[in-house]
């Protein structure tokens, strides 16, 4: 008899995550080099060849979603001659946070994980606590991923999480980038894959009640005071209730949607960037206005972030101010952008410089 559909589910998910790791580790040029050169020793002394192992880390809070990661990696790695190791990261909010964070780790040694370890942060203030929080987590997570050489860092988010990610987007009308939501593979190389965006919260849930596996539930998931947690528990089931069943499968798949034509028009704006800048490589307004909208303020938001404009508190409206300079010239003077960013029209051209 096989195990639980669940479980089934989970396992599968990770399998097809590992086995493009494998392949996109094979293609890097070191370790091609490095093939190579164990394919020519191997010719020589069999005995003495030993390729690669790529590392794969799990980022394990101790939740239903993580802990389903977690065990489902440690199951599946071993069979695609992987090492696997689990990262939690103790953000310090609550009382007894660190004894919860040992508490996980003791867990992720259980199951066979190896490095597996706590990493303390400091949460800020900017931007919110949960942004900073958000923050402060992949910070640790980079940093360990650095430390210990790790290939990939599995993330255990869910249709659920990409739901409410999707609706956040909406709210903050920050165009369909935000709507496209969580990316499956994410981060500086492709480090952070998420396996479990097709698979919803509950599966994840079960997997872990049917293998035994303990699981703590955040309460700051069930806390009114964070946007999220409010989404979750009152948002999303109102949408449900007006509209039927079906709404967190609809919003995953406009997040996947959203993504293709998103990536679609960075594409395009990329390829046109050049031929909209002159030869001292100030953008031309009469060639900036010919293009479509949607890509001709991917090139404008491009060149104010290069300008020194944070990415994250770069909104829409301003884009959209910035973008009247092309649109609706009428002699207006120079848009002040955050980061000490200004923008301004200068015979013709569109200047986007710091001060």
């Amino acid at each position: 008899m096989g195990p639980h559909p669940a479980v089934a589910a989970i396992r599968l998910a990770v399998r097809r995550v590992l086995h493009d790791i494998l392949t996109d580790h094979s293609r890097t040029p070191e370790n091609a080099a490095t093939a190579a050169a164990a394919a020519t020793e191997e010719a020589r002394e069999p005995s003495r060849t030993e390729r690669p192992s790529p590392l794969v880390l799990v980022a394990c809070s101790g939740g239903a979603d993580s802990m389903a990661l977690a065990t489902a990696l440690a199951f599946e790695a071993p069979k695609l001659g992987i090492r696997a190791g689990g990262v939690t990261v103790d953000h310090g909010l609550q009382p007894g946070s660190d004894l919860r964070a040992a508490e996980v780790v003791l867990r992720l040694r259980e199951l066979g994980l190896h490095p597996a370890e706590s990493i303390a942060v400091t949460v800020g203030r900017e931007g919110g606590p949960e942004a900073a929080a958000r923050d402060a987590r992949y910070a640790a997570l980079d940093a360990a991923a650095e430390r210990h050489g790790a290939a990939a860092v599995l993330l255990g988010h869910t249709r659920d999480d990409q739901a409410e990610t999707v609706l956040l987007g909406l709210a903050r009308g920050s165009g369909i980038r935000s709507l496209s939501g969580m990316a499956a593979v994410s981060g500086a190389g492709g480090r952070y894959r998420r396996p479990f965006l097709h698979l919803d919260r509950q599966t994840a849930r079960k997997a872990c009640m049917v293998q035994s596996l303990p699981v703590w539930d955040d309460p700051h998931n069930a806390d009114p005071a964070y946007t999220r947690s409010r989404l979750r528990h009152e948002g999303l089931p109102a949408l449900e209730k007006a509209l039927g069943k079906g709404v967190v499968e609809a919003l995953a798949r406009t997040a996947q949607l959203s993504r293709d034509d998103a990536d679609a028009l960075d594409a395009w704006a990329s390829q046109a960037e050049a031929s909209v800048r002159d030869a001292s490589g100030l953008l031309e307004c009469a060639k900036l206005y010919a293009l479509p909208p949607a890509v001709r303020r991917r090139i404008l938001r491009r060149a104010a972030i290069e300008a020194g404009a944070p990415a994250g508190s770069l909104f829409a409206r301003h884009i959209e101010e910035v973008d009247r300079l092309i649109t609706g010239w009428r002699g207006q003077g120079a848009i002040n952008l955050p980061g000490k960013v200004v923008a301004q029209r200068q015979g013709g051209r569109l200047v986007i410089r710091q001060g």
